[in-house]
Formats: structure tokens, C-alpha cells, sequence
């Protein structure tokens, strides 16, 4: 794990590396929720439903890259000028796509649900490999 606090912008952020395994997903929201729910002096308090809305997405888009991935991964959580965004780094070409859902389907919807609860929602493939899929909530 590796925290900073930036001095100009008043942000927190962690860094967590995780193995691919289906157990890191309940990881993600573990650390999701620690890291959100530590005081800090001089940033604002993140509420209740967007610590479990950041949790809920770091937990979906940690459980995609490990299967869909097949890789471990890099969770990245920053708080600080009225967002929390989580980032999810895996190592797996190819972009995640969201498909339609149908109401009894066990699977399947996690991308949706991550697109609904934030205010933004990108992936980045960067020249390296791999993919950084984002999602920023507001608070």
C-alpha cells in the first residue's frame, strides 16, 4: 500500500496490488471502505452511501479484471476535491463492454450498475498494455 496527501490539492490516495484470485474482490471493499472512512484534517468527510457506492465499485470492477482479466490487479483510490475515484489496472487486452441485462440474470450487470452510480465512468488503454478502467462519484 502506498498513501500520499497532495499539499496543493488536499487529496488522499492509496494504492493496493492484488492478486487474481476471486477473494479480491471482497478485498477491494475492505480496503475501499478503510481507506474512505479514515478521518482526515483537511479533506471532506465522504458520506455513507458513497463510501458504499466507491465499495460496491471497486468490489465489481476488481471482480472483472480477475475474471474476465485473468491477471491480478492495481486498485487506486483518491478522495479529495469533491470526488472519490476509483481506478482498476489489469494487465488483460481488450476494453470491458457493458451488455444488457436481463432481470434473473446472476452475472452480468456490473458494469452497469458501476455506470449508473458515478458521475463519470472511463477506460484508458494505455501504450504500455493492459487497461485503467475509472469511475469518479461525486461528493
Amino acid at each position: 500500500m502506498r498513501a500520499q496527501k497532495g499539499a496543493a490539492e488536499q487529496t488522499a490516495r492509496a494504492e493496493y496490488l492484488l492478486p487474481c484470485t476471486l477473494v479480491s474482490a471482497a478485498r477491494a471493499r475492505r480496503l475501499t471502505s478503510a481507506f474512505l472512512t479514515r478521518p482526515r484534517s483537511r479533506i471532506a468527510a465522504v458520506g455513507a452511501e458513497q463510501v458504499a457506492d466507491a465499495t460496491l465499485i471497486a468490489s465489481e470492477l476488481v471482480a472483472n479484471a480477475v475474471r474476465h482479466g485473468h491477471t491480478g490487479c492495481r486498485l487506486r483510490l483518491q478522495v479529495g476535491a469533491g470526488h472519490v475515484t476509483v481506478e482498476v489496472h489489469d494487465d488483460a487486452p481488450g476494453r470491458p463492454r457493458t451488455r444488457p441485462g436481463q432481470a434473473e440474470d446472476e452475472s452480468g450487470r456490473g458494469l452497469a450498475i458501476v455506470r449508473a452510480l458515478t458521475e463519470r465512468f472511463d477506460v484508458a488503454v494505455p501504450m504500455t498494455g493492459g487497461k485503467t478502467v475509472r469511475a469518479v462519484l461525486a461528493i
